[in-house]
């Protein structure tokens, strides 16, 4: 029997990638591109994928990528899939571990990875390779199992050695402070505000869910929020900065939940995660910060999520 092996992508492992997707997820992947083993060539010659595969001879087994889209100092570690029948062997995290190194290889400053709640292998793998995890996304993604309720993911995070991430210095309302002081601990803390590189309100429909991502809130803002449907399911990203705790607790005001914090892909700082809905699912979660975050939101009148002015 031949050794399993990890190499670099090439572009005649693209079908094969493909096939091995559709074996595991049927229909149901949420990245659709991996159907189209075209697309699968092109982002890998955009360099917007960087991958690596596991084979067995000239059998494909696994495969991981780091995603990144031009202009962002941050890479995903993403689109990882390996054949049932190698359990046991380690081949997702051998991956990561190697996709890693590409990482500060290729200058970025850190790896997310979003992590499936449904079973707990990739909250494992990711804790293994050194992720932090930082916060959820509810009910983010259609199911890759074809359920009918959508998969929530946990953010983690790893900075590549050499840069930091620092939190920004705030005063977290004692409710949510919890999380923030943690990775403040991991991370560090500065006085010195990041910069903002977007636009000042992005908004967009994206699988069923709607994106909503915020410079700073002001009164006029607010109240176009307030106005949206009551039945969207809306994920929002709001800027780590001063003015911060009052926009906290005016979006509290109006439905949205803490949920945790992620790296600001094109920047340099962080955002606060909110989200407005409970979750569909009740999840048991490998990391205590999250399973807090996600019991605060199943029962928001029992937690007082925040203190409010």
């Amino acid at each position: 029997m031949d050794a399993v092996i990890l190499r670099n992508y090439r572009p005649g492992d693209a079908t094969a990638i493909s096939r091995l997707f559709r074996k595991i997820y049927g229909d149901h992947y949420a990245h659709h591109q991996v159907y189209l083993p075209w697309m699968i060539n092109q982002n890998h010659a955009e360099r917007r994928w960087h991958s690596l595969v596991a084979v067995e001879g000239k059998k494909l087994l696994g495969h991981a990528s780091l995603c990144r889209d031009a202009g962002s100092h941050i890479a995903e570690l993403a689109l990882t899939v390996v054949d049932p029948q190698t359990r046991g062997q380690h081949i997702a995290t051998r991956l990561g571990e190697q996709l890693l190194v590409h990482a500060q290889a290729l200058g970025c400053r850190g790896v997310t990875i979003k992590q499936v709640t449904r079973h707990p292998y990739t909250q494992r793998m990711a804790a293994t390779l050194g992720f932090q995890s930082t916060g959820l996304l509810p009910d983010y993604v259609p199911s890759p199992y074809g359920d009918p309720v959508p998969e929530t993911l946990v953010i983690g995070y790893k900075a590549i050695d050499g840069y930091h991430r620092p939190l920004p210095a705030l005063a977290w309302p004692s409710g949510c402070s919890e999380l923030p002081s943690h990775l403040s601990q991991i991370f560090g803390i500065t006085e010195k505000p990041s910069k903002w590189p977007h636009p000042a309100v992005r908004f967009e429909h994206c699988r069923g869910r709607y994106d909503v991502v915020i410079r700073s809130l002001d009164g006029n803002l607010l109240t176009q929020l307030r106005q949206l449907p009551g039945h969207w399911r809306i994920s929002l990203r709001l800027r780590l900065t001063s003015g911060f705790t009052a926009a906290l607790a005016r979006l509290s005001a109006i439905g949205f939940l803490f949920t945790g914090l992620a790296p600001d892909e094109r920047g340099s700082g962080w955002v606060a995660l909110l989200h407005r809905g409970h979750p569909r699912r009740r999840l048991q979660l490998q990391c205590p910060h999250m399973q807090r975050l996600h019991d605060q939101r199943r029962q928001p009148a029992e937690s007082a999520l925040l203190d409010l002015p």
